[in-house]
């Protein structure tokens, strides 16, 4: 049984590997080549330097490196910062299921549909601006934007907004593993008030637990291209945007620069981890100096509140602007400064249905192969964990965080070039395993916490009873971590539905997806037919993580007929 189990998970790493591992790998050294000119371009083999030297050559770059440092880092700080706020203030009504529920709407719709519904909402004629204008008098939209602006601070709001629910899940997940009412007892006891108790004691313990989320939002944060496309800047863009328009060029000598730019990319990514690793050096000195000089009170409780406060009023921002998707889609005369629309009309459903069913059709088999993969791949990993007795080794955990890490902008490009010579280029199944890169890591880490905590008896009474590993895992493993299950493909149909660079690059233009239409569409002049598509794009998460809270309620509404049934 022992050796059955690690043969299984052994087989389960070997296909991580040679699946998802390798073609990152072989894409990011691909890169790499012709970043160095070891890749010939138009038959001609280039200097070594020369596609750094085309790269500094491009107009803005400077500007382009500097914004995406400071939208990267500012947003992740600032996502950081108000997660452990607001976890702090009201974790005790987040605990269990409750948190999830709360936060499925903010976690679940994708960051393009996201970003376009921001870009309604913070727009010079957007809600808020059409709510101060009675107060200001503004006969015209004011000349503030925020939208675009060469800053890059739209990027940082929307990145926030979608990043702290992140932070708070996995903070909420990571309290679980530290005796959290035995700290905050023995804090009150020494007069420390819950504030100076979170911030002084269950911060330090929380972190060591949750440094891998948050270098995927850094890398993430970084490194994205579709938000970059809605809110960021244009001219220049963000070095990943900037990067994006030259792989995608028809002129392809640009091929080189935009290898180098990439291999930069990963780079910056890098910086940022040691960036974080030396904030995390610096703040244990200064935590340590701050615990030696004493304090009580409830000196902190005001920061917790602001922090809470300002979390909610992003959250709001938030929930605004995916009201702002539906409403703008039936919207068919609205004129300044009217808070809604004077009259609505079907028209932008009716003109965009004859496209967008055809690429809802591409999204959903995406999601389903990808997922459906994914989960496999997922169970039989845990299954042979358990069935070997095999305890969680840190480097197979560091397998399913790499394709989080690396940036794709790195080896997407590498990759397609590899799927180009092997003739798979375009193709639908190639696309869905380019998402399962990403949609795998996201079902790994929801569904093994779940897993490992079921209670080890059940399969023992089972195999007392004469029931088989097979029989065991299918008769009552799966069936009492539904909930789980239906959790973590709920998640990785969102992951899937929200890939944009995956369907770009390996997609080739043939497989469109609702994802890339919201995206091409959001440079358009026609705001009806954008939130037709951004509204489908959020719709359909929403749909399924709807569906995972609700599936299990009705599959388990009633429980004791099932088990006496069972039992007789």
């Amino acid at each position: 049984m022992a050796a059955n189990g690690r043969i299984l998970r052994s087989g389960v790493l070997i296909c991580v590997i040679a699946l998802l591992l390798l073609p990152i790998g072989a894409g990011l050294w691909k890169t790499v080549l012709a970043a160095f000119g070891q890749v010939q371009v138009l038959g001609i083999a280039l200097p070594p330097l020369t596609p750094w030297a085309e790269l500094l050559g491009q107009p803005g770059f400077g500007r382009s490196v500097a914004v995406t440092l400071f939208t990267g880092l500012a947003s992740t700080a600032l996502a950081l910062v108000l997660a452990f706020a607001l976890t702090g203030a009201v974790y005790h009504r987040l605990v269990g299921a409750r948190g999830a529920r709360w936060l499925a709407p903010f976690l679940s719709v994708p960051h393009a549909a996201l970003a376009i519904g921001l870009a309604f909402v913070l727009a010079p004629s957007g809600w808020i601006a059409r709510a101060l204008a009675p107060v200001f008098g503004w006969a015209a939209p004011p000349g503030v934007i925020l939208v675009g602006d060469p800053m890059g601070w739209g990027l940082i709001i929307g990145l926030t907004i979608k990043e702290v629910p992140f932070l708070v899940l996995m903070i909420l997940a990571a309290l679980s593993q530290i005796p959290l009412r035995q700290t905050f007892a023995v804090g009150r006891a020494l007069g420390y008030g819950r504030g100076l108790v979170w911030m002084k004691i269950v911060v330090p313990q929380l972190w060591p637990l949750i440094r891998l989320p948050v270098m995927v939002v850094l890398a993430y944060a970084l490194s994205v291209v579709d938000m970059a496309l809605i809110l960021g800047p244009s001219h220049p863009p963000t070095l990943s945007v900037l990067l994006t328009r030259l792989f995608s060029s028809p002129d392809l000598t640009q091929i080189a620069p935009a290898s180098a730019g990439a291999v930069l990319q990963l780079s910056l990514v890098l910086a940022a981890f040691l960036v974080l690793w030396g904030a995390e050096r610096g703040a244990r000195r200064i935590g340590l100096w701050w615990l030696r000089a004493g304090g009580r009170g409830s000196s902190a409780e005001p920061l917790l509140r602001a922090g809470t406060a300002l979390a909610v009023g992003l959250a709001i921002i938030g929930a605004l602007a995916l009201l702002a998707l539906a409403v703008w889609s039936f919207a068919f005369r609205w004129a300044w400064p009217d808070p809604l629309p004077q009259s609505w009309s079907t028209r932008a459903w009716q003109t965009a249905a004859q496209s967008w069913s055809g690429h809802l059709n591409h999204t959903l088999v995406l999601a389903l192969v990808s997922v459906s993969a994914s989960l496999a791949l997922a169970i039989a990993w845990l299954e042979g964990e358990d069935r070997g007795r095999l305890s969680r080794t840190r480097w197979a955990q560091a397998f399913v965080y790499v394709p989080l890490l690396v940036p794709q902008i790195a080896f997407l490009p590498g990759l397609n070039g590899l799927f180009l010579q092997a003739g798979l280029s375009g193709n639908v199944m190639a696309v869905a395993w380019a998402h399962a890169l990403f949609v795998f890591p996201y079902v790994m880490i929801t569904l093994s916490g779940p897993w490992r905590a079921v209670d080890d008896r059940l399969p023992r009474a089972a195999a007392a009873l004469g029931a088989g590993p097979w029989r065991r895992l299918i008769a009552v493993k799966l069936p009492v971590l539904l909930a789980p299950l239906a959790a973590a493909a709920a998640v990785g149909i969102a992951v899937s539905v929200a890939q944009y660079l995956p369907t770009l690059f390996i997609g080739g233009g043939r497989v469109a997806t609702i994802t890339t239409e919201a995206v091409a569409l959001s440079s358009g002049a026609d705001r009806r037919i954008t939130a037709v598509y951004a509204s489908l794009q959020a719709g359909l998460p929403l749909l399924v993580y709807a569906a995972a809270f609700a599936v299990p309620a009705l599959v388990y509404r009633n429980r004791r007929a099932l088990l006496a049934e069972a039992l007789a």
